[in-house]
């Protein structure tokens, strides 16, 4: 989730105003970029607890104030909190329960966004281990109940904390117990566009059953290969899923819009604060209508920020961010932007993309989407399973990542960042059945080896 938009605080004019928004994110092909963001779980390194913002000993309220002193970052704050630090176009932030969250600056290949998070968690580990704390990267909180998670003290949390019970059962375990890693990518033209996004929509599921790394609740197997997948079926239903208009004829940035004029408001970021307007239309918000603002129309920030209150499995801003992966080990996080830049940045392998998935109907997108939590590589997918499904994919991204041809410091191309994933696909063994398996034998089914086997 982003800090409050920098976008243009004036009045919208009408709706075309927010379809040229989207369209001012289109860039020529030179000027596109990679931007990775993940999250991970803070933990006492004593008790495995989840430290608090501030307590009894120092919490991340702690980890923040340390990076900002000793890596010189910028602290941002609500009132006189710090909540987020930012260093150029880079940011920390702080998901609801201090799960820790890089949302990466923009960079021009996989090898320099790999650099950019190595950086991150060595600078967050020297800061951490002094305060006795871990950071561990899954996708769902292996250990901790929901009640027992603590809450970050954000304008934003409070408002969507209080709406998500009414919408949905799971929306409080999103908040508090997922962490995830995604990719933003650019594109050149609407129609650019529309092909990236439906690929990327079509082939989400297959990220998230390479990614599956979330197979524990409170200390016992839940039965899912990625439950933090599984949490987002039950979270708001008018937020979330596969968009099947996507893959309609005609679809392009006003469909889009469309889509998002109907999704319930949470807040307007105004004068330092939250005003919470959970539910309510951005439509009458346009034309000053809410009876909270009376008078005060929306502005291209409220634009800006309402964009990133939707959560479905790919989302477009002024960009395309994929968002169906666990949060995993330190090569996962390198390996989650190899994928997508191999399949959409080369215009070859973008062509093979489309025509592996261009037949699916929207059963078949719907039934890989419900099934991958669960089944992840071995769900049942025509005459085969995802697994093969997943190795064609990950062909396709490893040439277009080789005809990319974007060399690091050692010589070698962005295709060894899809080891990792090749290894999960050829074996059929995800991170979330390695875990398992250790669970059952040397773990003595115990969750506590995973915190200190997998921290960062």
């Amino acid at each position: 989730m982003s800090i409050p938009s920098a976008a243009k605080s004036t009045p919208i004019g009408d709706r075309h105003d927010l379809v040229a928004y989207l369209a001012e994110g289109e860039k020529p092909r030179e000027a596109w970029r990679i931007g990775t963001e993940h999250e991970k779980f803070g933990f006492y390194t004593d008790d495995l607890t989840p430290p608090p913002f501030v307590g009894e000993r120092p919490g991340i309220r702690a980890v923040l104030e340390g990076l900002a002193s000793r890596f010189d970052w910028d602290i941002a704050r609500e009132g006189e909190t710090p909540v987020a630090l930012t260093k150029g176009m880079a940011n920390i932030t702080l998901e609801p329960a201090g799960q820790l969250e890089l949302s990466g600056a923009p960079l021009k290949s996989v090898h320099e966004t790999c650099d950019e998070v190595t950086n991150h968690l060595k600078e967050v580990r020297s800061v951490a281990e002094e305060l006795g704390i871990g950071f561990l990267g899954m996708g769902f909180q292996p250990k901790w109940r929901r009640d027992q998670m603590p809450w970050m003290p954000k304008g934003r949390y409070k408002i969507m904390r209080e709406y998500m019970p009414k919408v949905g059962s799971l929306g409080l375990d999103m908040m508090t117990r997922t962490c995830t890693v995604q990719v933003n990518l650019d594109y050149a033209s609407e129609a650019d566009m529309v092909k990236k996004f439906r690929v990327a929509l079509a082939l989400q599921p297959i990220a998230t059953a390479l990614f599956a790394n979330s197979p524990f609740t409170e200390g016992k197997p839940n039965g899912y290969k990625s439950y933090r997948s599984h949490v987002w079926t039950d979270t708001d239903g008018d937020r979330t899923g596969m968009l099947d208009f996507v893959f309609e004829d005609g679809f392009g940035y006003e469909r889009y819009v469309d889509y998002i004029l109907d999704v319930p408001m949470y807040f307007s970021y105004r004068d330092g604060r939250y005003v919470d307007l959970s539910g309510q239309d951005f439509k009458k918000f346009m034309r000053g209508e809410l009876p909270a603002l009376p008078g005060v129309r929306a502005t291209m920030k409220d634009w800006a920020d309402h964009l990133t209150t939707a959560f479905p499995e790919v989302r477009l801003k002024q960009y395309l961010e994929m968002r169906g992966a666990d949060t995993s080990t330190w090569n996962s996080l390198c390996a989650l932007p190899a994928f997508w830049v191999g399949l959409l940045y080369d215009d070859v392998a973008l062509d093979a993309a489309w025509d592996l998935v261009k037949d699916f109907s929207k059963t078949e997108r719907h039934a890989l989407r419900d099934g991958v939590p669960k089944e992840a590589l071995a769900l049942r997918f025509r005459d085969h399973t995802v697994r093969e499904l997943s190795l064609d994919a990950l062909k396709i991204s490893e040439a277009g990542l080789k005809r990319r041809n974007q060399l690091g410091n050692r010589g070698a191309d962005e295709s060894i960042y899809l080891e990792p994933l090749m290894e999960i696909a050829i074996s059929g063994r995800t991170q979330a059945d390695v875990k398992l398996e250790r669970f059952h034998k040397e773990w003595n089914e115990s969750v506590d080896p995973v915190f200190r086997e997998y921290a960062y």
